[in-house]
């Protein structure tokens, strides 16, 4: 039988957090090629154009950033496919707007089909997937207000939120990302069937 060490087992979540949230970075990335590629996100073609783009790129970023928890494939697609049908659904809805309730909203929105995608794509082990499912649209909305309320350009109509909103974002889903689908450290002492440790029988 193996067990672990509280504080080493503690020590790994944290690390796991860490690089998740740095992977932040992925979201200005997607964001700067989205807008060369399909420019402003002013119409139903930009808008779906640009989240396909910043959803494969935030995928591929998610994916790196998972440290092998997520399935490549499934979850580069389902973050592609989710990010360019709700950034095409939020951004319509609310007319193209960036005032910050239309940002609000259309992060909510674009969420929703994200997050919904992102949860089917997750690995069999995922506990309660339906709620990454309610928390991505949440999480997403809050991206965009922080990036809104920083004095970010958003009248520039960006595909995705900037590096302050991406931080957030990325903080707090991979909070829920360890409780879901948490990684298990290796062992670190072996005890046998008799109660000693592989050091006490050497």
């Amino acid at each position: 039988m193996t067990i672990m060490e509280p504080s080493t087992s503690s020590w790994h979540a944290f690390v796991l957090w860490l690089i998740w949230t740095a992977g932040f970075v992925s979201f200005p990335i997607a964001g700067v090629a989205a807008g060369l590629i399909a420019g402003r996100v002013d119409n139903p073609l930009a808008a779906l154009v640009a989240g396909l783009v910043t959803g494969a790129i935030i995928g591929v970023g998610q994916w790196l950033a998972s440290r092998g928890r997520l399935r490549p494939l499934r979850w580069i697609l389902a973050t592609c496919v989710g990010m360019g049908l709700g950034l095409l659904l939020g951004a319509t809805a609310v007319g193209f707007g960036t005032t910050l309730a239309d940002l609000a909203a259309m992060g909510a929105l674009t969420g929703l089909l994200l997050g919904v995608a992102q949860s089917l794509a997750l690995p069999a082990a995922t506990r309660y997937r339906w709620v990454w499912a309610a928390a991505v649209p949440l999480l997403w909305a809050l991206g965009w207000t922080v990036t809104t309320l920083v004095g970010v350009a958003v009248e520039d109509q960006f595909s995705v939120f900037g590096a302050a909103g991406a931080f957030t974002f990325s903080a707090l889903s991979g909070v829920l990302l360890n409780v879901l689908l948490p990684a298990r450290p290796k062992a670190t002492v072996d005890v046998n069937p008799a109660g000693a440790t592989a050091k006490d029988n050497a």
